[in-house]
């Protein structure tokens, strides 16, 4: 599994013409299965992708140090799964996107990791619509972008 963080002042997505999700204050993150991760959700990797970004922190405190996670600052997360994260770029222009897990295998990943998000946060968490085609409005808050892959655990 793959996610990028982005933190945001505001973010929404609207999936097949509609509004999905929409948070102001919080996280981005885009979500990604790899075939690799194999059939079967791995419970204890999705546990420890979600407590990962719950936990992180990368919100300033009242000295300005990075000191406070999401949730210390009352802030949203919006999920949104995104298959291009395994995009293979090594020949020609065209993306080959032969690594990322198919519909059957990532959705259970995708909905057990976005459970596990809400139960490490407390909170509801907005998510767009699995598979659509979806428009994301967002308002970088830094830029504060951070990659997490649950194959290297940098």
């Amino acid at each position: 599994m793959r996610a990028v963080i982005q933190r945001v002042g505001r973010a929404s997505v609207v999936a097949d013409g509609r509004q999905a999700g929409s948070i102001g204050h919080g996280l981005m993150v885009l979500f990604g299965v790899e075939t690799a991760d194999g059939p079967g959700v791995d419970a204890a990797e999705v546990e420890w992708l979600a407590r990962k970004i719950a936990q992180m922190r990368i919100f300033a405190d009242e000295a300005g140090l990075t000191n406070l996670s999401v949730g210390d600052v009352g802030g949203d997360i919006l999920v949104v799964s995104q298959f291009t994260l395994f995009a293979k770029t090594k020949k020609g222009n065209r993306p080959s996107f032969i690594d990322a897990a198919r519909p059957v295998l990532a959705i259970p990943y995708y909905e057990a990791f976005v459970k596990k998000l809400s139960e490490e946060t407390g909170r509801e968490i907005p998510t767009g619509i699995f598979g659509a085609d979806m428009k994301i409005d967002m308002e970088a808050d830094g830029p504060f972008t951070i990659i997490i892959d649950t194959r290297n655990k940098e």
